[in-house]
């Protein structure tokens, strides 16, 4: 196979070059685009409690609405609110003109100590919160309230679900272009230092970027088909995977190129032989990404059951393109491709750095073995530190966002937190509850460390089955205290209190939160399994071997323990957070298992090439270093360099996940694939290659040959 598209893309390359711009115009004008939530119920499946209260709300109380947006009034010069001040916000509030997403103005709410005062604003029926039109919304009526206090004395902020939505919203475009910009600065600059051509470095990002354009395409259809929510950070992430392994591949392919025609092959020789003999090993290494991004499909959680095939979409185009669009550019371009570098088609005479390590590695396998190996396992350590935080609000945005500073405008002024969206609580049986039993209820509910009051009149469905009893946490209801108050006390203390033949359900965003907990610890015990077995058939399938999978993936899991810990270590130890994002080691899981098993099957396959020719395994461990190290250490570092560039996007989450990345990236490249598994192949010697020996395939034909 790789042989026929080596041959396609050497003699046809203008053939593959037209369909894939034919290709892109049609997926651009035709694909729909890509819509993402931050709905976190969309996320969830309907045997969750939160999720069950939802649905019983939305039957017993169609009238009811959820608080939409929460105006906070407070004065400039920090004083008390006066009762003039709290008629004038209430008339302000009142005299707002609302768009469609808006429905009632509740009263003026003022704190113990009246230094603030909230305005609840109900949110209307399958809002998302996600269209233009919802942030419209939230822009005019930030204006209307902006111009509504101008000139008096009073200051008007918003937080809630749409502003904060809007915010979360902004705080991503701004990331998105920090995080492409800083990604294709840094390939432009290490391509073009590392190969001293212009056309070498730009083109990987044109090829990227016509790869992103189909694929974004291809993932909007596939979501509208199938009814996949997208999390709001998917198209960040996706470009950053798609500059990632794009980068990876085309150097997969170019290292080769290069080194064929350094060797003496001519130039079609070297475009046909780059793709014969860097095909498998790129395939091999997008089947494990594909399939590692495909077992997100398992995950009980919307936004991973929606990006594990989005991620595994993008591979693929990514794939198809790096093994017929790569080499068809390269073919047309010629000479001009390396412009205006003379020596490129010249081994360097002061390449020693690979090939010393390589035969230091061959020498002394077991030092390298133990001591990467053992670095691995002393990072690892730090994972029984990991404390996982749910507090998704704050982690996905700035800190000097207006929600943000509304709600801690909130919270120094004296009222709670969780005002702006309280938590339904709903007693509901089959039969009509009875009213005397809700004061003990309520008081049941009150009593819990950590609620702030619970409303003292109960709101009762029209057939009196269902009773709502609106409950304000002390927190904000993202915070992980607020979800520590709903999972250890609220719904324990509802359930108890329930008096006999009723059912209580705790429903609201913090609840719902509570619930991802849980199905993120059913995820671990389901997803990272599943992947490490397929990823392992792959191996075992490529390598023709039922020895090496085993080291191999244990390498992985180290690689993943060491990233996880070094988190620990920075972020908790260091940094001082309270906790790491909970989704965190499922992505740190998929992308360093994924990407890292690239390196790790580069490494072998050259390995095993070289064992091919008649080398013994120590040999054939030295020259796989010294030939495969160049190609694995440039694109660890572009690689790395592209997720790193997520740290500037200006919120915890991605300042996190850029960091355990990069650092897992590096890890993978730097440890498992250049020190740690050729180390340990080459200890093992043929036995690794056990039961179908291909390290001896070749060296067995030459001698039948020779006989």
């Amino acid at each position: 196979m790789f042989g026929a598209l080596g041959r396609l893309a050497a003699r046809r390359p203008w053939y593959i070059i037209a369909s894939w711009v034919v290709l892109t115009v049609l997926v651009v004008a035709l694909a729909p685009g890509l819509k993402s939530t931050t709905d976190q119920s969309d996320f969830l499946p309907s045997h969750y409690e939160s999720i069950q209260a939802t649905n019983l709300m939305t039957d017993a109380f169609p009238q009811h609405n959820d608080s939409g947006a929460t105006i906070v009034f407070s004065r400039t010069d920090g004083v008390a609110l006066s009762g003039d001040d709290l008629t004038k916000a209430g008339t302000i509030a009142k005299g707002l003109d609302l768009g469609s997403d808006f429905t009632d103005v509740g009263e003026v709410t003022p704190s113990p100590t009246k230094q603030v005062a909230i305005v609840n604003i109900g949110i209307g029926r399958n809002v998302t919160g996600q269209d233009q039109r919802d942030f419209d919304q939230v822009v005019d009526m930030r204006k209307q309230l902006t111009k509504a206090t101008d000139g008096t004395a009073l200051k008007a902020q918003t937080t809630g679900t749409l502003p904060q939505s809007y915010d979360q919203s902004q705080s991503g475009k701004s990331a998105e272009a920090i995080v492409m910009l800083a990604t294709i600065l840094l390939i432009l600059i290490l391509l073009g230092v590392i190969f001293r051509s212009v056309l070498a470095a730009i083109t990987p990002i044109v090829i990227v970027g016509v790869v992103f354009a189909v694929a974004n395409g291809f993932i909007g259809i596939a979501a509208e088909l199938f009814d996949l929510k997208a999390d709001s950070s998917l198209t960040v992430i996706l470009g950053v995977v798609l500059f990632g392994i794009g980068t990876d591949y085309f150097l997969f392919y170019l290292f080769r190129f290069r080194e064929l025609r350094r060797k003496g092959a001519d130039h079609k020789e070297a475009i046909l032989g780059g793709v014969e003999r860097a095909g498998e090993a790129i395939a091999s290494a997008g089947g494990a990404v594909i399939v590692a991004f495909l077992t997100l499909a398992l995950s009980s959680l919307g936004m991973f059951r929606s990006m594990g095939p989005a991620l595994a979409i993008a591979v693929a185009v990514m794939l198809v393109a790096a093994l017929t669009l790569v080499p068809a550019v390269v073919n047309v371009l010629g000479k001009a491709f390396f412009w205006p570098s003379k020596k490129w088609a010249q081994e360097p005479k002061d390449n020693k750095g690979f090939s010393a390590i390589g035969q230091s590695l061959g020498k002394r396998p077991a030092r390298f073995a133990l001591v990467s190996g053992g670095l691995l396992v002393i990072l690892t350590l730090f994972i029984s530190g990991f404390n996982p935080s749910f507090d998704l609000g704050s982690s996905q945005s700035a800190a000097n966002v207006e929600s943000a500073q509304a709600t801690k405008t909130m919270e120094d002024g004296g009222l709670s937190a969780g005002a702006t969206q309280p938590t339904p609580v709903l007693l509901t049986s089959d039969s009509k509850l009875d009213p005397a039993t809700f004061p003990a209820f309520s008081a049941a509910l009150a009593k819990v460390p950590g609620v702030a009051a619970v409303a003292p009149q109960a709101l009762p469905s029209p057939d009196g089955k269902t009773t709502m009893f609106i409950v304000t946490l002390k927190a904000d209801p993202s915070s992980d205290a607020a979800i520590s108050t709903v999972k250890d006390g609220l719904r324990p203390a509802a359930h108890d209190a329930a008096p006999t033949g009723t059912t209580a359900k705790v429903g609201g965003i913090t609840s719902v939160f509570v619930d991802f907990q849980a199905a993120m610890n059913r995820d671990y015990r389901v997803v990272f399994p599943v992947a490490a077995i397929i990823i392992m058939l792959i191996l075992g399938l490529v390598l023709r071997s039922l020895v090496a999978p085993w080291y191999l993936m244990l390498s992985v899991a180290l690689g993943f323990g060491a990233t996880l810990g070094s988190a620990v270590i920075v972020f908790q130890h260091i940094k001082g957070d309270e906790g790491l994002l909970f989704m965190l080691p499922i992505m740190i899981y998929l992308f360093v298992v994924a990407l890292g098993t690239d390196y790790n099957i580069l490494m072998l396959t050259r390995l095993r090439e070289e064992a091919r020719e008649g080398k013994d395994p120590r040999e054939a461990a030295a020259e796989a270093v010294k030939h495969a190290g160049p190609t694995i250490a440039v694109a660890g570092l572009i690689l790395a360099g592209t997720f790193a560039s997520l740290m500037l996007g200006g919120n915890s989450f991605l300042l996190t996940l850029g960091f355990s990345i990069a650092f897992g990236i590096l890890i993978a490249a730097f440890v498992m694939a250049m020190f740690f598994t050729p180390a340990i192949t080459a200890l093992l010697g043929h036995r690794a290659w056990w039961p179908g020996h291909a390290d001896e395939a070749k060296h067995e034909e030459k001698e039948l040959v020779e006989a």
